[in-house]
């Protein structure tokens, strides 16, 4: 996929956009900073905060309107504009750089924001389009990957260009040359014609912010997937900003430690994104989310017990060299590693998540919306540290002690808010700890529109092993009984699980269930149902029932097949006595979830799917 046109250059051109950015800010502050500083109308310390919300203004103007475009015209046509706009800018920056003119360098940088605020939701709402469903991680992985090893490229390429005998001309020539070479990139990408119906862009820049935000908010699981992945930069933008004054401070460190502790953090990122796409099996998989969530925090407390004592000379100064050959800091480098590592596992399924819910047509503007809200999180984190560690007097370490636990605050409240994070982490723990879990046939599950899945009955968790193997959404149709066991009860009734029993049992359960079935594919969602009505009692797919042609009869809608292979002995199923009664006998089993082709369910009637399922059973692996 990497090599693939339709990947490649577009790689390319967002990670050159994303070292040219920062090579040109980096500069900017270094340069005002250390040279020429009484030729400033304003004190360095107001230009180097006003450069940072010149910067970060644009996101709140432009993103909702930068949505709209990026979801209404050909996406690879809208890039090359902005790259070509891009190398206009950069020319003139070059002229700005030559001449020291650091207020235009300013106007300048709100102007490549801008930029950036246009090129940000074209540059994520492209993967859903020109990726395989199985190759959307994988793609945000290494965009995620490309993103920050740019960024921390581009810091330490502005220090040594600063730094140069002719800092300015190569300064020029840079910020030139990578914008040329983007554009150049940026006219390989293939055509990406707009997917939903076209409408008429309105430039309304705060009621279009606020309706872009308002729209999200109508999909309760985008909007806590944005809060999220805004928290992540929240905790990053700390960080970040911290570094200088937490080496010098409590590391007793000079700026050459700056840019290692920016490396840790920066490469951790981009490896927990590697391993994200490692763990994720070719799927969106928000179950690997909460180990990114225990790491930000574990890490994070733990960094504050890793700084070590001051040095007994309060003279002493760690290089670079003499900080890394001094074991006492190993601890808090890995630390840091490890924050970074856990935020790419974070992050990675969320941005994935948006694109796949999204709908056609739709995904820039969701991605302008979570832009929007990114940029209020990091100006709130920068407004934080300046009232904790200027007016009420706090440490770094103790900012950083706060952060660790407000993340553990946060993650609990979107996790209680989408009960459909907390299932995935079940189903994931289920699949990749307790079984081996094989799923062939993903690719046969409706990607959108109503649709039934009939599948045996084997075990108490199989609808969490089930609900593993698609990243859309379903609703399950199960035993009353299994659907209020205590330790499920809770996953269950916010899965929406669809209660049902014999009519003998109770007549006004039997009767709803199936009256929240028709609501359900009349809304144009999945219902997986398990048509034996019961739990296999000698591993063996039982007679199909009466209750899947009623079904099918109310609403004639497509069937995926589906068989369940491995789980009958495990201590969920009712091998050897009534399941969960019996000790456990066995983990990390393989369990193999086969997947078939839609079918015509009316035509094939109850006994038709019974030979359907019954032959994704006995299908070899």
């Amino acid at each position: 996929m990497l090599i693939t046109r339709r990947f490649f250059p577009y790689f390319v051109t967002q990670c050159l956009g994303a070292l040219n950015d920062n090579i040109y800010k980096n500069v900017l502050l270094l340069l005002v900073t250390y040279s020429q500083v009484n030729e400033l109308p304003i004190s360095v310390n107001m230009f180097v905060n006003l450069a940072a919300g010149v910067f970060i203004l644009p996101f709140f103007l432009f993103s909702a309107h930068a949505g709209m475009v990026a979801d209404n015209v050909d996406k690879a046509m809208l890039i090359r504009r902005l790259k070509l706009i891009e190398f206009i800018i950069m020319s003139c920056a070059a002229i700005a750089i030559l001449s020291q003119s650091y207020l235009v360098m300013l106007l300048l940088l709100f102007l490549m924001g801008t930029q950036s605020a246009y090129f940000g939701p074209v540059k994520y709402s492209l993967l859903p389009q020109t990726l395989k469903e199985n190759e959307l991680v994988t793609g945000n992985a290494w965009v995620e990957m490309g993103t920050f090893i740019s960024i921390l490229v581009g810091t330490l390429s502005a220090g040594l260009i600063v730094a140069s005998d002719n800092s300015l001309v190569a300064a020029s020539a840079t910020v030139v040359t990578l914008a040329a070479i983007g554009y150049l990139s940026s006219r390989a990408i293939p055509a990406l014609p707009p997917q939903g119906k076209i409408e008429k862009i309105r430039f309304t820049p705060l009621s279009g912010t606020w309706r872009s935000i308002a729209k999200v908010r109508q999909t309760p699981s985008i909007w806590m997937a944005i809060l999220a992945i805004s928290w992540f930069w929240f905790l990053g933008a700390t960080y970040l900003t911290q570094f200088p004054n937490f080496a010098k401070l409590h590391l007793h460190a000079d700026a050459t430690v700056v840019s290692l502790l920016l490396a840790l953090f920066s490469i951790g990122i981009a490896v927990g994104s590697w391993i994200c796409e490692r763990v994720s099996y070719g799927h969106v998989e928000l179950g690997v989310i909460p180990f990114g969530v225990l790491g930000l925090t574990v890490f994070g407390v733990d960094l504050i017990f890793a700084i070590p004592p001051a040095p007994v000379d309060l003279s002493t100064v760690y290089s670079f060299s003499t900080f890394i050959a001094a074991s006492q800091h190993y601890r808090v480098m890995t630390d840091l590693f490890m924050v970074g590592l856990s935020g790419g596992l974070f992050i990675v399924p969320l941005y994935a998540f948006i694109q796949s819910r999204a709908e056609k047509g739709e995904c820039a503007q969701a991605i302008a919306a979570n832009n929007i809200v990114n940029a209020f999180f990091m100006v709130t984190a920068a407004v934080l540290s300046i009232v904790l560690l200027g007016l009420l007097e706090w440490s770094i370490p103790q900012l950083f002690l706060l952060l660790a636990a407000l993340n553990t605050v946060v993650a609990l409240y979107v996790y209680s808010q989408v009960p459909e994070f907390a299932q995935r982490f079940v189903s994931y723990i289920l699949s990749h700890v307790m079984y081996r879990v094989n799923v062939t046939g993903r690719e046969h599950i409706p990607a959108q529109g109503a649709g039934v899945i009939v599948c045996n009955h084997v075990s108490y968790v199989d609808a969490l092993i089930i609900m593993g193997s698609s990243t859309r959404p379903m609703r399950f149709v199960m035993d009353k009984s299994i659907s209020e066991i205590p330790l499920l009860k809770y996953l269950f009734r916010h899965a929406g699980v669809i209660p049902i029993c014999s009519p003998k049992q109770c007549e006004k359960t039997y009767e709803q269930a199936f009256e929240h079935i028709h609501q359900a594919l009349n809304n144009e969602e999945l219902v997986c149902i398990f048509p034996e009505g019961r739990l296999s009692a000698d591993g063996d797919i039982a007679e199909f029932r009466p209750g899947i042609e009623r079904i099918l009869a109310a609403d004639p809608v497509s069937v995926t097949p589906m068989a369940l292979k491995g789980l009958w002995g495990s201590y969920f199923s009712h091998k050897g006595g009534h399941a969960l009664t019996t000790r456990p006998k066995r983990f990390w089993s393989r369990v193999e979830v086969n997947i078939g082709e839609t079918v015509n369910g009316v035509e094939l009637g109850r006994h038709g799917l019974h030979q359907q399922v019954s032959e994704l059973f006995e299908r070899k692996s």
